[in-house]
């Protein structure tokens, strides 16, 4: 007698086949080498270290807007001089975003999938319609996340613009705030973080800026983004941007930040950006094994 059913571990052959499907997907929307920003006079490299080994709740997008944007053509069809203004601006800086959505599974991919569009296309719109990006873009995207996404799955954003003379101008929405390394003195920069203005995590409370803000009932509204500045002073100083998976790396009660970054960034102060995350990456790995996705950017100045 022949038995017509299907397999008994045919279901989980299913999982295991749209598993891949979404790794793919999830895989697509990593930044490729290429897509790394290139300006004179600054070395760019960002690393993701996902717990699972495959992908996770980080994500890192580059806005190279000379490579990824035909800034002559947009120049051209700019009439008014404010947008022509920003636009050839845009010749000599990068974007450069970091996020961190709440949780690390693989699924948690989805959300930072829905942000790498969601993103991208406001920086397209941004530029036709300001000639840069603004604290506009990450309003909306708040109000979207905030209206759309489960209440858990807010997502930690720090974004930033680097330009050729080091001054890095960023956004913070419930990241760790940036630090800087002198190559001079050998040592993390004394930045009061006081001083830097962080907002709520996107998607966690609605903008107040919101126009629909009638529509939405809600307790907390998250006060207008504004931004903050940090400058690399002088060559061999390093910007690093980071997930909180770093900040709360530890080997029981010792942290691993900032001493042990400190000490790591003193000894591969030399090398390449790429090489630099590398090392933090390897030294991270030998102190203690990790407990949540971890995920930086390293800005080095020439």
């Amino acid at each position: 007698m022949t038995d017509h059913h299907l397999p008994i571990d045919r279901p989980d052959a299913d999982l295991a086949k749209e598993l891949e499907n979404f790794q793919q997907i999830a895989s697509s929307v990593l930044p490729p080498p290429g897509e790394i920003p290139r300006l004179p006079g600054l070395d760019i490299h960002g690393r993701m270290v996902p717990l699972n080994g495959v992908v996770g709740g980080d994500h890192i997008v580059y806005v190279d807007f000379n490579a990824r944007f035909d800034l002559d053509r947009r120049l051209e069809k700019a009439t008014d001089p404010r947008v022509r203004e920003n636009l050839a601006k845009g010749r000599t800086r990068a974007g450069l975003l970091l996020a961190d959505v709440a949780g690390h599974q693989i699924t948690d991919a989805t959300v930072h999938i829905g942000l790498h569009h969601a993103f991208l296309t406001g920086v397209a719109y941004e530029l036709e319609m300001h000639g840069e990006v603004t604290t506009g873009l990450f309003e909306k995207l708040n109000t979207r996340f905030y209206q759309t996404a489960n209440f858990t799955k807010f997502i930690s954003v720090i974004y930033g613009e680097i330009s050729q003379n080091g001054d890095f101008t960023f956004l913070n929405a419930g990241n760790p705030p940036p630090v800087v390394f002198s190559r001079e003195f050998g040592r993390l920069a004394d930045i009061n973080a006081d001083r830097q203005t962080s907002f709520y995590p996107i998607g966690l409370f609605p903008s107040e800026q919101n126009l629909d803000h009638s529509r939405v009932e809600a307790s907390i509204t998250k006060k207008p983004f504004t931004t903050n500045r940090l400058t690399l002073l002088s060559p061999g100083d390093i910007l690093l941007l980071y997930t909180d998976g770093l900040m709360d790396h530890q080997r029981g009660d010792e942290a691993y930040f900032p001493n042990h970054l400190e000490d790591v960034l003193r000894r591969s102060r030399d090398l390449t950006a790429s090489g630099i995350c590398d090392a933090v990456a390897a030294d991270m790995q030998q102190f203690a094994q990790a407990a949540d996705d971890i995920s930086l950017i390293v800005v080095k100045r020439g």
